[in-house]
């Protein structure tokens, strides 16, 4: 699927961008709204719930803990200029909780699974290990077109 199909179905789009890359961009910003972009392995529950691992105090993990706004973009970055398509995210996140831990865990051990790597054990994503889970659920999303418009994703 191509940045020219985002007019005609941009959750399919969408839905392809994820299933197709591993890593999205998560932007945070600290309370006084210096900025931070990072890398991260992701995994989604459809286009509504994303997760990923993370150190606690990694600057993006600290940024979440300081202000939940961010955002995020997944895309293929060895397209050619002007020939990728891109999914744009604002979202809400934060650290899983006992509430959300289960459901995270279970969404990104699955896409490990599916990638042919090795689930996580709930231990090492837990107090005193040096990871944990962090999900973001998602408040819009657009995906980028073959005229560099932004669709949004319903």
């Amino acid at each position: 699927m191509t940045a020219d199909d985002a007019h005609s179905d941009p959750a399919r789009l969408a839905r392809a961008l994820i299933a197709e890359n591993s890593f999205l961009t998560l932007a945070t910003a600290d309370a006084s709204g210096h900025p931070w972009a990072s890398p991260v392995w992701f995994a989604a529950r459809g286009l509504d719930l994303f997760v990923w691992a993370s150190k606690p105090g990694a600057r993006h993990s600290r940024h979440i803990a300081e202000n939940p706004q961010v955002s995020a973009v997944i895309f293929n970055s060895s397209a050619a200029p002007g020939a990728g398509s891109a999914l744009y995210l604002s979202a809400v996140a934060a650290l899983a909780d006992e509430s959300t831990f289960v459901e995270a865990l279970a969404i990104y051990n699955e896409r490990l699974l599916d990638r042919g790597l090795e689930a996580w054990d709930p231990a090492k994503l837990r107090d005193p290990a040096r990871h944990r889970l962090y999900l973001a659920v998602v408040s819009e999303a657009f995906v980028l077109d073959d005229r560099d418009e932004r669709i949004p994703v319903r």
